[in-house]
């Protein structure tokens, strides 16, 4: 039994690595989720479009004088009356008008543009006019040397974060939620994108060796759940070889190569934190540059990955094999599919409920479940949660496996001998409950 689906394993591995698709992903990914999120900042750059003119009509004599014009607004304060500015600066992009009795009636502003406005544009415009206003209501209090004042006030504050439940050595460095909740988002991402992707993948390859009758011909000579745990096992191995080598990369960059991009006062700043040392460079910033250039914590959030990319697939491959079996095509499937990708949808929309509480009771149930704990728990691994939620994770994901995998090879026994009909639910259940 070991054998044949030793042999099965390694057809299927070998038929996918050896695709240019395989590489062409393995090598691409890493690049396409750091351009995931580079992309908001140079389309915030590069959006803009040219500077827009806009002509102010200050009737209150105030609030002109003291806009700021930047690559985004050019203001030029105009003597005319609106609606002969709204007649004659056509080569404008809009005319703004502020009332006289503006300090007392902030509503009595109006923007008259020739073409469609952004909420940010106005929010723009909003904001100086409010700064200004206040700035004239403080004069009104008669204060020396208001101006200093306001800016020797002005503080900025950044707050480390510590655990009370690490050892001291541990607790020498903060911990960063910045960098918890990008990597929690990212990794219950790409948990999500393999489930999705991975799972079809094997409901394909089931249905075409159905359609080409080749099941036919290899349950002559091996059980079909030796068939179907070889298919899933193959393309598991594929899933597990592409995230070793995602893992190997940002493991390499994180620990040998970032160091050396980094700026020498960002890292010396690190060191000093993580040796308990006051330093001046921003904590926020020295917390990221530490979490990402740690080799332990790197470590451990790629052998989870791991762990929860292998037992997510088993889970749901086996499933998706089920589904590819009882159906003659892909268009037939789609009904079928729904049940098992709705866990795989809430886990996603769970994902959010737990980077804003990751110690809610719905995020540590949800990180339990077997059916949405491998999105859930990758989520909220980087919060560095106790360990003995993680193993109980884990522990009850490979039994749902092994419960599943019996279920589905029941369905899988079957299915492959069925043509020229689609299975409802309920025979799906009756096939489950034939006993063997």
């Amino acid at each position: 039994m070991a054998n044949n689906i030793s042999l099965i394993v390694g057809r299927e591995f070998r038929a996918r690595v050896r695709k240019k698709s395989f590489i062409i992903t393995t090598l691409l990914m890493p690049v396409l989720m750091i351009g995931l999120m580079v992309a908001p900042a140079l389309i915030m750059e590069y959006s803009q479009g040219e500077q827009k003119r806009i002509a102010v009509i200050d009737e209150s004599g105030l609030v002109a004088p003291q806009l700021q014009s930047d690559e985004a607004m050019a203001f030029e304060t105009i003597d005319l009356a609106v609606e002969e500015a709204r007649n004659s600066l056509a080569d404008h992009f809009a005319i703004l008008y502020i009332g006289s009795d503006i300090l007392s009636n902030p509503s009595n502003v109006r923007l008259y543009a020739n073409a469609s406005t952004s909420i940010m544009l106005e929010e723009q415009i909003t904001s100086q006019i409010e700064q200004v206003i206040e700035n004239e209501k403080l004069k009104a209090y008669q204060i020396d040397n208001l101006d200093q004042i306001l800016a020797e006030v002005e503080t900025h504050v950044s707050m480390q974060t510590f655990r009370n439940d690490k050892t001291e050595e541990e607790a020498q460095s903060g911990q960063s939620s910045i960098v918890a909740t990008a990597l929690g988002y990212i990794l219950g991402f790409v948990l999500y994108m393999f489930l999705l992707i991975y799972g079809a993948m094997v409901m394909q390859s089931v249905i075409e060796e159905k359609n080409s009758r080749v099941l036919e011909v290899m349950v002559s000579s091996v059980k079909p759940f030796q068939l179907m745990m070889g298919k899933i096992l193959g393309v598991a191995s594929v899933a597990i070889v592409q995230v070793a080598i995602w893992g190997v990369l940002i493991f390499g960059v994180g620990s040998f190569v970032l160091p050396q991009l980094m700026p020498a006062e960002a890292m010396m700043g690190a060191e000093a934190m993580e040796a308990g040392v006051a330093t001046n460079v921003d904590p926020e910033m020295l917390q990221v540059v530490s979490a990402m250039t740690d080799s332990a914590y790197l470590a451990k959030i790629f052998i989870c990955l791991i762990l929860f990319v292998f037992g997510g697939f088993l889970l749901y491959s086996a499933m998706f094999a089920a589904i590819g079996s009882a159906v003659d095509s892909v268009q037939d499937a789609q009904q079928l599919q729904t049940p098992v990708m709705l866990p795989i949808i809430l886990g996603l929309l769970m994902m959010l409920a737990v980077i804003n509480d990751p110690n809610s009771p719905i995020a540590f149930w949800f990180s339990v479940i077997p059916f949405t704990s491998p999105i859930v728990m990758m989520a909220r691994i980087p919060y560095d949660i106790p360990m003995w939620e993680i193993v109980l994770s884990l522990v009850l994901l490979y039994a749902s496996f092994m419960v599943m995998v019996w279920l589905a090879a029941k369905i899988y026994r079957v299915g492959i001998f069925m043509y020229g009909k689609k299975p409802s639910l309920k025979e799906l259940w009756k096939w489950m409950r034939y006993k063997y």
